[in-house]
């Protein structure tokens, strides 16, 4: 199953033009986290998980829905009937459970600005999203998470294709421009984000945070 069962019952405010909100994932056992972008007078969902209706909608109207992986389809077939609007998702991906309206590669503008960003390692078909909007935000998805404490990690290694693929997609994240680092599973990263990334990237593969 695509899309876990928890519906979110708040959104926050990231930075001025960018929303979160988030649920506990019955599929995977911690929390997963969903967004949405302004784009002009509508906005963009980024991985989207169900949130209460009335709260979405006081966002504004949806104009596009933004996949960076097949693993993050989540709720996205729901909006797409719903809302009555086309969903991205990467050239070359797995099955997915419905055949998306478009497909994007590496460098390719999506609705909002959004530039795909090719990070492969968690799957091959796997994709960030770099946001121009000040102060230059970037959406990771499955190559690192934020859990609690502040603590940035890699995702397991049993979770990735190929682990060390994934390290080395991190280590082009600093290539980027971008202040804000937002997660697909975990607290954005507001401040000094790119040195928190140099920091994990200097740890040695199974270091711990305890």
């Amino acid at each position: 199953m695509s899309e876990p069962k928890a519906i979110a019952a708040t959104i926050e405010t990231v930075v001025p033009g960018v929303w979160r909100w988030s649920v506990q994932d019955d599929r995977i056992g911690y929390e997963s986290d969903a967004y949405a972008i302004a784009s002009g007078d509508r906005m963009v969902l980024i991985d989207p998980l169900r949130v209460e209706t009335a709260i979405l909608e006081r966002l504004g109207p949806v104009e596009a829905i933004c996949l960076t992986a097949a693993c993050h389809q989540r709720a996205a077939w729901h909006y797409r009937r719903r809302l009555g609007v086309k969903v991205y998702a990467p050239d070359g991906t797995r099955p997915m459970d419905e055949e998306p309206d478009l497909r994007y590669r590496a460098g390719d503008v999506l609705p909002g600005g959004l530039r795909a960003i090719h990070t492969p390692g968690p799957e091959t078909a796997h994709y960030a999203f770099l946001s121009p909007q000040p102060p230059g935000i970037l959406f990771c998805p499955d190559l690192l998470s934020h859990g609690a404490g502040d603590v940035l990690a890699f995702v397991p290694a049993e979770y990735h294709e190929n682990p060390a693929l994934t390290r080395q997609s991190v280590r082009n994240l600093l290539d980027l421009d971008f202040a804000v680092l937002c997660f697909d599973h975990g607290r954005p990263l507001l401040d000094e984000p790119k040195a928190a990334l140099r920091a994990l990237i200097a740890e040695k593969p199974g270091t711990s945070h305890s």
